[in-house]
């Protein structure tokens, strides 16, 4: 099978035969062998009734409904383990992106040899209290991962099935798949100008939230890519010369004390940051000493990706 597309769904029972017809003509165009993996995420509407009348009229269609709502990084990770094609594709169910992209990303993928290709929606028709933030969004996104996208949020994109079969999508780190693959090994990350459509039916799943969502869970890959397995070398380091502070101002006050004796310590407001600081670095120090004990005892501690192997058929 050429094509796996992924589509986490929430109460869009207008726009999935559309979409169907609209993926299933752009594959018959293009002699593509192609499956469509619905993820229903606990939608309210007759979604789910659409798709089971889709999986009876075309075989290529499949189904997974959820009891409730789990989010779109959920849906993600189930419809990854579930798509069986030679590249896996990723697209909102709102028909905002076009299956017409599929062809090429598909080409980038299979022949240029691309790990991730990313869609970019240069032209958003978007208001603009989404435009704006979004661009500052991506912004932080490529300064704190390295990774030169311009739209780390567009649902469509394209994977070689070995990304998808190697990384975990929890919580909201949707956002960071290309993040995921790049901290799993998979570096040649590219991305395409896609067109970008009006919402057709229905309204945003997505609030103001999403923005404050998405910038803690960018620190927080951020620092599990780089401290996940040895979080001594961050919360150490950090404990250390905080102490180290605190121990210098309080040698110095002890100086002072002996060699002038002309005020009590207490009553120096510097006494009381270098105690601070003190406190502060051994409670960071033995966080990092305990995080490397949780480590120690995970069950994937020694987890690393292979690419290959030879001489042990």
């Amino acid at each position: 099978m050429n094509i796996s597309v992924v589509i986490p769904l929430l109460n869009e029972q207008d726009s999935l035969p559309e979409l169907t017809w609209w993926i299933d003509r752009v594959m018959k165009g293009n002699e593509l062998s192609y499956e469509i993996i619905f993820i229903d995420d606990g939608s309210k509407d007759k979604s789910w009734e659409i798709i089971e009348e889709l999986c009876r009229k075309n075989p290529a269609v499949k189904g997974i409904k959820f009891r409730r709502n789990y989010g779109k990084s959920a849906a993600l990770n189930v419809g990854f383990g579930a798509a069986g094609g030679e590249v896996v594709f990723t697209m909102d169910a709102d028909l905002q992106d076009s299956p017409d992209e599929i062809p090429e990303m598909y080409r980038l993928i299979r022949q240029e040899g691309f790990d991730v290709i990313s869609g970019w929606k240069k032209k958003r028709h978007d208001p603009v209290s989404k435009t704006i933030p979004t661009r500052f969004y991506n912004w932080t996104a490529r300064r704190m991962s390295g990774i030169k996208l311009h739209d780390f949020n567009c649902g469509l994109k394209a994977y070689n099935p070995s990304v998808v079969k190697s990384i975990e999508v929890y919580g909201e780190m949707h956002r960071y798949i290309p993040f995921l693959a790049k901290w799993a090994g998979f570096t040649k990350i590219g991305e395409k100008v896609v067109v970008h459509q009006k919402r057709k039916f229905g309204k945003s799943k997505f609030g103001l939230d999403r923005f404050y969502k998405g910038y803690l869970d960018l620190l927080t890959i951020s620092f599990t890519s780089r401290f996940g397995k040895r979080p001594m070398h961050f919360f150490g380091l950090w404990g250390s010369l905080i102490f180290l502070a605190g121990f210098v101002i309080a040698g110095f006050l002890t100086y002072e004390k002996f060699v002038y004796q002309a005020f009590k310590m207490t009553d120096r407001p510097l006494f009381y940051f270098g105690i601070l600081a003190m406190i502060l670095g051994t409670q960071l120090f033995v966080a990092g000493f305990l995080g490397e004990l949780i480590s120690r005892n995970s069950s994937e501690r020694n987890h690393y990706l292979i690419e290959s192997q030879r001489g042990f058929e």
